[in-house]
């Protein structure tokens, strides 16, 4: 079946890890991942989560927001030699 739609080395399983991937890429908990998959293990689902660095961006992005959030502007100590990036998270990609 997988050779009539042309991609001989398919399998089933590559397709479950597949969606698996994205869906640890798209936010899934571990929880998540785990009901998704059928295992009691969360060995087997963090598996997928190896490779999420948009986990880990939004991570960060979510950090940077609630202490831009908890600092505020504070426009009577703006230096005028200073970037303006000291106490800014980066995320890293």
């Amino acid at each position: 079946m997988v050779a009539a739609i042309g991609v001989p080395g398919l399998h089933f399983h590559d397709l479950r890890h597949t969606g698996n991937t994205i869906a640890a890429q798209s936010g899934a908990s571990l929880r998540d991942l785990m009901d998704r998959m059928g295992h009691d293990s969360v060995r087997a689902a963090m598996i997928y989560q190896h490779g999420t660095s948009e986990a880990g961006k939004a991570i960060a992005d979510s950090l940077n927001d609630r202490i831009a959030a908890a600092v505020g502007p504070d426009e009577d100590d703006q230096d005028e030699d200073d970037d303006g990036a000291s106490g800014v998270l980066v995320p890293v990609a």
